[in-house]
């Protein structure tokens, strides 16, 4: 191999290394926010269970005032 073979070689390995590298940083901060996001995923899903039954309480408390609201127009 003459020295231009290999002084291109090392180039190429060079830019291979600093290519590995930057990829190596990119997944790193991929699978952070990944967590970030799971987290946030895990929050929004517990606050959709609990306004889902705040919503069927809400449904019984109207559901049992107009009952009472028809039974005492019954009466009346």
């Amino acid at each position: 191999m003459n020295n231009t073979t290999l002084q291109q070689l090392e180039q190429l390995i060079d830019s291979l290394i600093e290519r590995n590298n930057q990829l190596q940083t990119d997944v790193a901060s991929l699978k952070e926010q990944n967590a970030k996001l799971s987290d946030e995923n895990e929050i929004l899903q517990l606050e959709a269970l609990e306004n889902e039954e705040k919503q069927k309480d809400a449904s019984s408390t109207l559901t049992g005032l107009l009952d009472k609201l028809q039974s005492a127009q019954q009466a009346s």
